[in-house]
């Protein structure tokens, strides 16, 4: 994995499209560091601050537990934790409770016991078409624990 610090113009633009892609406030960072994973993935890092850039879509990183409180977020059941952890998407279900959203919005998937987040995904529909279906796919998933995301991390030297 290659790794090298952006100049403060390109973190600077890259903080600003994350801002308006996540929709939430982010705090300026003097220095990111991009970590290429391949040609089109790359995590980048700065104080306090992790997040996963595929293509032109930008994730938060599931390890940034006070970022993630400032999505939404989906609360599963017992019964759904091995299959979201394993890539799976998210079947209404297996929901219990949930925050407002739109559609195609970055969504957290959390567990109802501890409220741990599990993942990190994109709503197929709103919370409002949500709450009026009972089967199908809601949310999904695009960054899950262990997935090779969460692997290539533990790569990175802080």
């Amino acid at each position: 994995m290659k790794s090298h610090p952006l100049s403060k113009t390109d973190s600077n633009e890259m903080l600003e499209a994350i801002a308006s892609q996540w929709k939430i406030e982010i705090p300026k960072m003097k220095t990111l560091v991009k970590h290429e994973i391949d040609e089109a993935i790359s995590i980048i890092t700065g104080e306090s601050f992790m997040a996963i850039k595929i293509d032109r879509t930008y994730l938060p990183f599931l390890s940034e537990t006070s970022l993630l409180e400032k999505f939404p977020k989906v609360m599963v059941d017992a019964g759904a934790i091995k299959f979201v952890c394993n890539g799976a998407n998210i079947m209404r279900p297996g929901i219990k409770s949930f925050t407002d959203f739109e559609k195609d919005q970055i969504v957290c998937v959390a567990e109802e016991t501890h409220n741990k987040f599990l993942s990190i995904g994109k709503s197929l529909v709103s919370s409002q078409e949500m709450a009026n279906i009972a089967k199908g796919e809601v949310v999904k998933n695009l960054h899950y624990i262990s997935d090779k995301y969460w692997e290539a991390a533990k790569t990175i030297k802080k």
